[in-house]
């Protein structure tokens, strides 16, 4: 049974937990079959700065039947797609098959990584073809054993989020895909809600799945806005994916809960923000505030001091800049006598007063 690596590489970019975020960009079906539309969401998460562009990779007839009634029906009046059947929906969300190759040839061409989430073994055969570097189990798939099987066996870095699974779930998934043959896998904290809300996103199981797991474990994110991601990376989480749009106001069947292009970049900035802000357990000063020690307070002579006169509370200030003797001998140098003549403006030294 393969053993898990804590660290490795995805093309240029090192995948460890606390390392420096690998942002994804979910096209999903957001394209709103046109192909045109898809090249330009890739142009638009390209310029916003993420490092991955994802698809899923399926057809209406690899994902259900086309049956109405039932469990095949879409009755919830708070889904984003009451009214359709899943057939219906997944018929609207595909990304057609010949779309693939010019999307990943134009990911490729500005520096993005292209993947995709495989849903059948069809789906798995198909990617091969286009050379895929990793792939990606959604959520609802991460109970499909032999999915799991057959995209462990590629010998590819895996992703695959946790939502709607138990705990002793995404074990069992972890223990196939490593008696299959993954040695690099990223779990992903995920709430598979459409929206999803922060109150039920809860970030702090991201450190304790890795502790459990004995690998990356990132995020998954659904809920609006960069604030979970950015979070996420505060707690570790060394890659971040979310759903991208050109504009929401256009539809589609994801839109609702994706980013746009200024809130991509965002979130590709502020993660990494964040991620160097973590830094190192530091405790004192930094190298970096040294040349700051002249705006501490100090002790200076506010009034002629004559030789031989006591510093008193009148001629004897705790301001700033920083030059003079530490504010904690204000108190021993009351009293005392000056050493010679001081004017105004004076950094106090020891040499100052009298012994």
């Amino acid at each position: 049974m393969s053993r898990l690596e804590k660290s490795f590489t995805i093309g240029k970019h090192t995948i460890t937990q606390g390392g420096k975020p690998f942002v994804i960009a979910e096209m999903s079906g957001n394209h709103n079959q046109s192909l045109d539309r898809a090249l330009a969401i890739v142009d638009a998460a390209a310029k916003s700065g993420a490092h991955a562009l994802k698809l899923q990779t399926y057809t209406p007839d690899t994902m259900t039947l086309d049956i109405r009634g039932g469990a095949f029906e879409i009755t919830d009046p708070a889904s984003l797609w009451a009214g359709k059947n899943l057939y219906e929906l997944y018929a609207e969300a595909a990304t057609p098959y010949e779309w693939h190759a010019p999307i990943f040839e134009r990911a490729r061409t500005l520096g993005m990584i292209p993947f995709s989430t495989p849903f059948d073994e069809s789906s798995v055969e198909f990617l091969e073809t286009l050379g895929v570097e990793l792939y990606k189990i959604a959520s609802f798939e991460n109970t499909d054993h032999p999915l799991l099987e057959v995209v462990a066996m590629t010998g590819k870095p895996l992703i695959m989020s946790t939502g709607a699974a138990t705990v002793v779930q995404i074990a069992e998934a972890v223990e196939v895909l490593r008696k299959h043959g993954c040695k690099q896998l990223v779990l992903l904290k995920c709430t598979s809600n459409y929206p999803a809300t922060p109150e039920n996103t809860h970030l702090r199981t991201i450190p304790v799945m890795h502790e459990a797991f004995g690998c990356p474990v990132g995020l998954s994110d659904h809920t609006g806005g960069i604030g979970a991601a950015v979070a996420a990376v505060a707690l570790g989480a060394p890659v971040v994916e979310k759903h991208f749009t050109l504009n929401r106001a256009d539809g589609g069947v994801d839109s609702a809960f994706s980013l746009e292009p200024s809130e991509l970049a965002s979130l590709v900035v502020e993660t990494e923000r964040a991620w160097q802000a973590l830094g190192e357990v530091h405790m004192g000063m930094t190298k970096g505030e040294e040349k700051s020690l002249i705006y501490k307070r100090s002790l200076y002579v506010a009034k002629p001091i004559a030789a031989g006169e006591e510093f008193t509370k009148e001629n004897l200030r705790v301001v700033r800049p920083g030059d003079g003797l530490p504010p904690k001998w204000y108190k021993e140098v009351l009293g005392r006598r000056a050493s010679e003549s001081l004017a105004p403006g004076t950094p106090l030294r020891m040499e100052h007063w009298l012994g």
